[in-house]
C-alpha cells in the first residue's frame, strides 16, 4: 500500500511533467495583501459571469422571477402604506369601516402576495435548475476528460483526489449560483426601493440608505478573510478522501498485517486537520453572519427612530413611515442573499482552481481518422522498433523490441521480473503509446484509428482482475448487447461455465464487491469470459490465469484456438506448462527482446530462460541416492 506525506502536493508541475496540470497549493492562513483582495474580487467576479454565459437563458427566468419577487416586495410595503392612511387611520378616526374598504384592501394584499409567491417559485425553480445544470456538466466534463487522458496521467494522480475534484469540488465551484438570481432581483429591488424612498421622505431614505455601504464592506472583508480558509479546507477534503480510498482499497492488506490502528491514526490525523481547518472556517462565519444580519435590523431601527421624530412634527405621514421601516425589514433577506454570493465565492474560486487543471491537462490519448482492418478472424500483429519509459526512470522500460505475430498464432512473452512485459501489454492494447515505434494490426499503425476502433478489435486481460458488484451476466457483458448464448460460449470457452452453472442463481449471481464471493481463480476465468464474448482479433493476457490450475489453462487455450475464429493470442506467462501451449517465445531481458523461438528452442539455448522457466517446475521426487539439488536462482 502507498504511504504518502500529509502534504500532498495536488498534481504534477506542468514545467516538469508535459501529461498533466499542476493543482495549487493551500494559501496561506495569513492576512491577504491588496493586491491579493483585488485579485479575489476580480476572480469573483469573472467566475460569476462564467456561471451566467454558460446558462444565459435559465439565469434570465429566474432573474425575472426574482425581479417580479423585489417588484412585489415594494409594492408589497406601499400597498400597507395606502391600507394604513385609507382604511386603518380612517376606521380608527370614526369608530367604523366599510366591506367595500376592507375587501379591496384584502384584494390588493392577495394580488401583491400572489405576485410573489410566483416570482419566489419562478426564482427558486430555475436557480436550482442552473446550479444542478452547471454541476452535472462540469462533472461529465471532469470525468469526460479523465477518460480522454492516458494512463500515465492516471499514475501521477491518487484516486482520491479525482474523485474529489469530480464530486465536492465541482459542487463547490457552483454552490453559489442558488442565490445569485435572488442577489441579482434584490439589486432591481433596491434600485426600485432607492427611487421610491427619495420621492416618498428624501431624509428617512439617507437614514436608512447608510446600511447599505456598510453591508457591502463587511461582506467584501468577509470575502476576503474566508478565502484562504477556505482554499485550505477543499484541499483537506481531497486528502481526507485520498486516504480513506486508500485504506478502504488495501483492506485485505490492511486487515491481514494488523495495521487498522495504524490506519486509523492516520486517518484521524488529516480528518483532525479537515476539523480545524472547517472550525476556522465556521468561526469567520460566526463573527461575520450577525454583523451582517444585524445591519438591516439597525437601519430599520434609525429609519423608525428618525422618522417618529418626522411624523410628531408633521413632516411626514405615518402611512409613509410604515411604508419606508416595513420596506426596510423586508429587504434585510434580499440584502443577506447578496451577502450569500458573496461569501460563496471563495469557496467557488476553491474548488474550481481544483477543477481547472482537469479541465486544462494535456497528454490525450490522440486518434486518428483511420478504420480498423476489415477481417473476422484474428489480425496479424507487428511490432516495430518500439521504445517507451515512463515519466521518471533512467531508462527505457521496453527498447528496440521487435517481433511478429501471423494471424491466430499464439505467441508467449515470458522474461524475469521488470523486464518490460506487462508494460508491452499495454502498448499491444494502446493503454499507452510508443515513445517511438510502431504497434501495426494488420499492417496499421494503432495511432491511426479513430477512437473506438482498438477496444473493437483487441481486448485485453491484466493481472489484476476487477469484477463490478453486480451479476455474473452484466459482468462479463458490461451493458453490451450480448443475448445468454454468447455469453454461455465464451464462458466455455473461458472454462467458467461449469462453476457459474453451480452459482444459486446461475447468470443472475451477484458475485459481490471486486468478486468477493469468488475466488481468484474464478474471478480470472470470469474476466476472461469479458474479453472473449467481443470476439477480439486480438486477445492480449497478461498474466491473466496465474490462479488456474494448469490443466484448467491448457483448457482455455485449446477452447481459444478451436473457435470458429480464433483470435491472435499474446499471453504474458511464467509458467512452463502455459509458455508450452504457445506456438512462439518472445523472451525479454531489461526490456529487450533476446530471443524467440520455440520453448524447446530456447529452453536448449537460453540459459537464463531455462532457469526462469523450470523454477516453476515441480522437483521430481529424488532417487535412492541422489544428492541434495543445489538451489537454482531465478535471473532478475
Amino acid at each position: 500500500m502507498r504511504r504518502r506525506r500529509s502534504t500532498t502536493v495536488h498534481g504534477p508541475d506542468p514545467a516538469t511533467e508535459a501529461g498533466g496540470a499542476a493543482q495549487p497549493a493551500a494559501a496561506p492562513e495569513g492576512p491577504l495583501t491588496d493586491r491579493d483582495r483585488k485579485r479575489v474580487v476580480r476572480r469573483g467576479l469573472r467566475h460569476v459571469g462564467r456561471a451566467i454565459a454558460e446558462q444565459p437563458a435559465i439565469f434570465l427566468l429566474a432573474v425575472l422571477g426574482s425581479s417580479l419577487y423585489g417588484g412585489m416586495t415594494v409594492a408589497s410595503a406601499y400597498v400597507i402604506g395606502g391600507i394604513t392612511d385609507r382604511v386603518l387611520l380612517p376606521a380608527f378616526d370614526a369608530g367604523a369601516t366599510t366591506t367595500t374598504a376592507l375587501t379591496l384592501a384584502a384584494l390588493a394584499i392577495l394580488v401583491v402576495a400572489v405576485l410573489k409567491i410566483v416570482g419566489i417559485l419562478g426564482r427558486r425553480l430555475f436557480a436550482g435548475i442552473m446550479s444542478y445544470r452547471l454541476m452535472a456538466d462540469y462533472r461529465r466534463r471532469v470525468t469526460g476528460q479523465y477518460l480522454r487522458l492516458p494512463l500515465s496521467w492516471h499514475q501521477r494522480h491518487p484516486t482520491g483526489q479525482l474523485l474529489s475534484n469530480a464530486n465536492s469540488d465541482v459542487e463547490s465551484s457552483w454552490f453559489f449560483v442558488s442565490p445569485l438570481p435572488f442577489a441579482c432581483g434584490a439589486l432591481v429591488m433596491i434600485a426600485i426601493t432607492v427611487a421610491a424612498l427619495v420621492l416618498t421622505d428624501p431624509l428617512l431614505a439617507i437614514v436608512g440608505f447608510v446600511v447599505f455601504p456598510l453591508v457591502f464592506v463587511v461582506n467584501a472583508v468577509y470575502s476576503q478573510v474566508m478565502s484562504p480558509r477556505m482554499d485550505r479546507a477543499q484541499q483537506l477534503r481531497a486528502e481526507v478522501s485520498e486516504i480513506a480510498h486508500e485504506s478502504f482499497d488495501a483492506a485485505l492488506v490492511v486487515k491481514t498485517l494488523g495495521r487498522e490502528a495504524d490506519e486509523a491514526a492516520r486517518f484521524a490525523v488529516k480528518a483532525d486537520e479537515l476539523r480545524d481547518g472547517l472550525v476556522a472556517v465556521g468561526r469567520v462565519r460566526g463573527l461575520f453572519d450577525p454583523m451582517m444580519e444585524a445591519l438591516p435590523s439597525l437601519g430599520t431601527l434609525a429609519v423608525l427612530l428618525v422618522g417618529a421624530e418626522r411624523v410628531a412634527a408633521g413632516a411626514t405621514q405615518a402611512g409613509d413611515l410604515v411604508s419606508i421601516a416595513y420596506l426596510f425589514t423586508l429587504l434585510a433577506l434580499p440584502i443577506r442573499a447578496i451577502g450569500w454570493v458573496l461569501a460563496d465565492l471563495p469557496r467557488a474560486l476553491a474548488g474550481f482552481d481544483r477543477v481547472t487543471p482537469v479541465l486544462q491537462a494535456t497528454g490525450e490519448t490522440p486518434h486518428g481518422p483511420g478504420t480498423a482492418p476489415p477481417g473476422s478472424g484474428g489480425a496479424r500483429l507487428g511490432v516495430r522498433e518500439v521504445d517507451f519509459g515512463y515519466d521518471g526512470t533512467s531508462r527505457s522500460t521496453v527498447s528496440g523490441v521487435t517481433f511478429d505475430v501471423p494471424a491466430g498464432r499464439t505467441v508467449a512473452v515470458v522474461g524475469p521480473t521488470g523486464s518490460g512485459k506487462s508494460t508491452l501489454a499495454g502498448l499491444l492494447v494502446r493503454l499507452v503509446d510508443p515513445h517511438s515505434g510502431a504497434v501495426l494490426l494488420d499492417g496499421v499503425d494503432l495511432r491511426t484509428l479513430r477512437e473506438g476502433e482498438v477496444s473493437s478489435q483487441v481486448a485485453f486481460v491484466p493481472q489484476s482482475t476487477f469484477l463490478f458488484d453486480d451479476t455474473v451476466r452484466d459482468n462479463v457483458t458490461l451493458g453490451a448487447p450480448f443475448d445468454d448464448a454468447q455469453v454461455a460460449e465464451a464462458l466455455r470457452v473461458a472454462a467458467a461455465d461449469e462453476f457459474v452453472a453451480r452459482l444459486p442463481e446461475g447468470l443472475n449471481t451477484r458475485v459481490g464487491e471486486r468478486g468477493a464471493s469468488l475466488s481468484g481463480g474464478q474471478r480470472q476465468r470470469l474476466a476472461l469470459a469479458r474479453a472473449v464474448v467481443r470476439r477480439p482479433r486480438l486477445l492480449v493476457l497478461d498474466d491473466a490465469t496465474s490462479a488456474v490450475d494448469p490443466a484448467v489453462e491448457a483448457r482455455i487455450l485449446d477452447a481459444l484456438r478451436d473457435t470458429d475464429r480464433p483470435a491472435t493470442v499474446v499471453v504474458v506467462a511464467y509458467r512452463q506448462a502455459t509458455i508450452a501451449l504457445a506456438d512462439e517465445v518472445v523472451w525479454l531481458e531489461r526490456g529487450r527482446l533476446v530471443a524467440r523461438g520455440s520453448h524447446e528452442q530456447l529452453l536448449a539455448a537460453v540459459p537464463g530462460y531455462a532457469r526462469l522457466v523450470q523454477a516453476y517446475q515441480p522437483p521430481e521426487p529424488p532417487g535412492p541416492h541422489a544428492r541434495p539439488a543445489e538451489p537454482v536462482e531465478v535471473g532478475v
